[in-house]
Parts: C-alpha cells; sequence; structure tokens
C-alpha cells in the first residue's frame, strides 16, 4: 500500500526523512502518527525511526540534543519544530517490567517494529509513502482490533505498562482487544503493581476521556487491571458505575473525571489519600475538594451567589458539567448571569486591604485582621454594603467586638 496524500505534520518532517536518507541511511515515520494518519485522526506527534544511530544523527543536523541516548532517542530541531528519532534497536532483560535491562542497536527495521506493543503501531512509512507493514497491522486497522505484536505475554512481560495502554486504546478508538492479548492481559495483570503510579494515571486519565471510554472501562473491568490501580481494589462496582455514567455524557476535563470517579466509590477514601495515591497535583486537590464540598448542594437546587463566589465562575462552571452523569441539567446561563453580577469577583477587588485596616484600627496584626476581611468580604457579595473604602471600615468598627470573633 501507498500513502497518495501525506498530512501536513509529515510533509513538513520531510526534509528530515530526506537528510538521513542522503546520509546513507534508512529513514521512516513509524508508530501512532502512522496509525493516525491511516485513520485520518489528527497527529500529534510525528515519531522517526532510522538506521543511523544517535552519534549518527547528532552528525547529520547542526541542531540536537539528547532525549535519551542510550536508548537511541535524540531530538533535532529544524525549521522551528521538534522531532525525536530512534535508532532501529532491539531490548531485552525486562527485569521491572518496564525498562529493558539491555538496548542493542541494529540496522534493520523489522528487528525494531519486532519490540513494539500492538500490530498497529508497528506500522512505518517511507519518504515516497509506501507503507511497511509486517504484521498485518493494517488488517487490524480495519477490523478495528488491538492485537499484540507477536506473542503477547512476552510483550506484556517487556513492558506491564502495555496492559493499559491497551485498554485505553480500547477506549479511544473503540477496538477490541483480540482474544490471546485480552487473555494474556487478565491472566499478568498483577505485573501492573510493577509500574510507576504517574504513567498508569496517564493511561487511565486518557482512557476516560476518549470517545468510547464506556467499552475501554469494560475491558478495563474485565481485565480485572483496575484491582492493581491506586484504591480501586475491590471496587468493580465503582467502575461498572463509572462506565455507565460515561455513557451519559463524555468527560473532556480530566478534573470533572477525577472527582466522578472519587464520589462513585463505594468506601470513601480520604480525598487527600485519593489524590495522593494517584500522585494527581496539588492543583488537581484544590479543584477536587472545592466541587466535592460544593457538589451535594448542587444537587439539592442552584447555589446561591455567594457560594458561586467562593467556588470561582471556572469551577462552578465544572461543577455544572458534573450534573449530567447525575440525571440533572446544568444552567450554566444563569450561572454566568449571577456571576456577572456579583459586585466583586475576587477578594483583591475589596477596596480595603489588611494594611488598611491596620492602619485605621492602630492595632498589633494578628488573626482579627483576617476575620475583618473575610467578613466584609461577605457583607460586599450579599450586597449589604458597597465596596467603598469608607464604608467597609466603618461596619468593621460596628461589627467587630474586641472580645469575641466577628458575627
Amino acid at each position: 500500500m501507498k500513502i497518495e496524500h501525506f498530512p501536513l505534520e509529515f510533509v513538513k518532517a520531510l526534509p528530515i526523512l530526506k537528510k538521513i536518507q542522503e546520509a546513507g541511511f534508512e529513514a521512516y515515520f513509524v508508530g501512532g502518527c502512522v496509525r493516525d494518519c491511516l485513520l485520518q485522526h489528527p497527529i500529534h506527534d510525528v515519531d522517526i525511526a532510522t538506521s543511523a544511530t544517535p552519534y549518527e544523527v547528532a552528525h547529520i543536523f547542526k541542531k540536537t540534543f539528547d532525549l535519551g541516548i542510550q536508548h537511541g532517542t535524540i531530538a533535532v530541531l529544524e525549521n522551528g519544530e521538534t522531532y525525536e528519532i530512534t535508532t532501529f534497536r532491539t531490548e531485552s532483560g525486562y527485569e521491572d517490567f518496564r525498562r529493558p535491562d539491555k538496548v542493542e542497536f541494529v540496522r534493520s527495521l523489522k528487528e525494531d517494529l519486532k519490540r513494539r506493543d500492538f500490530t498497529m503501531n508497528a506500522l512505518a512509512v517511507d519518504y515516497e509513502g509506501n507503507l511497511i507493514d509486517l504484521f498485518d497491522g493494517l488488517l487490524d486497522l480495519e477490523k478495528k482490533v488491538i492485537r499484540a505484536v507477536g506473542n503477547p505475554e512476552e510483550r506484556f512481560f517487556e513492558d506491564a505498562l502495555r496492559m493499559m495502554r491497551g485498554v485505553r486504546f480500547a477506549g479511544q478508538l473503540g477496538f477490541t482487544l483480540e482474544e490471546e492479548t485480552f487473555f494474556a492481559m487478565k491472566k499478568w495483570h498483577h505485573l501492573l503493581e510493577n509500574i510507576a503510579i504517574e504513567r498508569i494515571r496517564v493511561e487511565f486519565e486518557k482512557l476516560f476521556q476518549g470517545e468510547f471510554a464506556p467499552f475501554g472501562l469494560a475491558v478495563f473491568f474485565q481485565s480485572e487491571l483496575y484491582e492493581y490501580t491506586p484504591l480501586l481494589k475491590n471496587e468493580g462496582e465503582a467502575i461498572l458505575n463509572f462506565q455507565e455514567a460515561l455513557k451519559i455524557s463524555s468527560v473532556k476535563d480530566s478534573i470533572i473525571g477525577w472527582t466522578l470517579l472519587y464520589d462513585l466509590l463505594s468506601s470513601k477514601k480520604n480525598l487527600n489519600d485519593f489524590v495522593k495515591a494517584w500522585k494527581l497535583p496539588n492543583d488537581t486537590l484544590r479543584q477536587m475538594k472545592a466541587l466535592m464540598t460544593y457538589l451535594p448542594l448542587r444537587k439539592q437546587g442552584f447555589l446561591q451567589s455567594l457560594e458561586i463566589y467562593y467556588l470561582g465562575v471556572e469551577l462552578a462552571e465544572k461543577l455544572e458539567d458534573i450534573l449530567p452523569f447525575y440525571g440533572l441539567t446544568p444552567e450554566k446561563t444563569r450561572l454566568k448571569e449571577i456571576f456577572a453580577a456579583l459586585p466583586i469577583k475576587k477578594r483583591q477587588e475589596l477596596a480595603i486591604s489588611g494594611e488598611d485596616i491596620l492602619a485605621y484600627f492602630k492595632k498589633p496584626g494578628g488573626k482579627w485582621v483576617g476575620d475583618s476581611i473575610e467578613f466584609i468580604e461577605k457583607q460586599v457579595v450579599l450586597g449589604l454594603v458597597k465596596n467603598e473604602k469608607e464604608s467597609l471600615l466603618t461596619l468593621i468598627q460596628e461589627e467587630f467586638s474586641w472580645n469575641k470573633p466577628l458575627l
């Protein structure tokens, strides 16, 4: 087969292939970018494989930097773009079920493609557009099948993360796991416990944000991979409920996906522990805490102006996006109208600061200053006082008791 019309991403990268070929080496577009080209999906990264060693590639191009030269990968900067170029290689060892103990550079494209995870990712295209398909990857693409290259047990022993990649592709593409590949995954699912949580998290996020997430989650459940992911052991029912929820609406924001999953857990873990176990960013924890605080209230009815103010319009919109999963109708227009009508949108817009309060009352600093700001902030948002310096200082003077907390 020959690809007659290259996507723009390939066209821009053709000079890279040409330079490598002119230097006497082979070079091909490989892997996911070829798969996405054939599926007519957006191409995010163009990966290039070559018979040239990293050192030989470095001599061909003026601007390069090391991305893991010991494993054969070097980055090339050309015409404002960065391309990862990897030398054909074989791998062996895999004592940690993830990284090879030994990497050997080879000159054979076939040897390089043999080590890849699935047939649909073991495709290559040369400068002329000729498709190199040594493992029937094109046929599997046409049949919408995810099949391991060669022996699936060997592939998963080499890199146990490939099992998560398999269910992720099922969720993104809606493809079915080939029988032997699926059974190998189910047999060796426990190997996933050897993989770094960060890597599992990346694949899981892509899975539940995929177009076919319910299908991918079904494979995730059936393969029992969930038993070896953070805090999901014995949470099969939650996974199935998550699957059902994603049949209602898709998840485009990972924060919404994580919040929904957490809310569906049968045994409520501490949110901090959940976020820590999955090694999610601190900002994710902040957003999830806010959403989980206001979600029960929102299920009961629309939030009040003060609640919307404290939550912030961005998180309030995310809260609305969660509602369809509970059979509720979001009201973003109403939300935006209420937020737009607020006297202030954030604390920094108050007409006075802590320094102003200290200067006015001539008292030593302390908790009372923060209490004062919190008090007037609430009064301004509720429309009970104008956001004017003199009015706010007078209100503090009238309402603040030096012997007890603010009302």
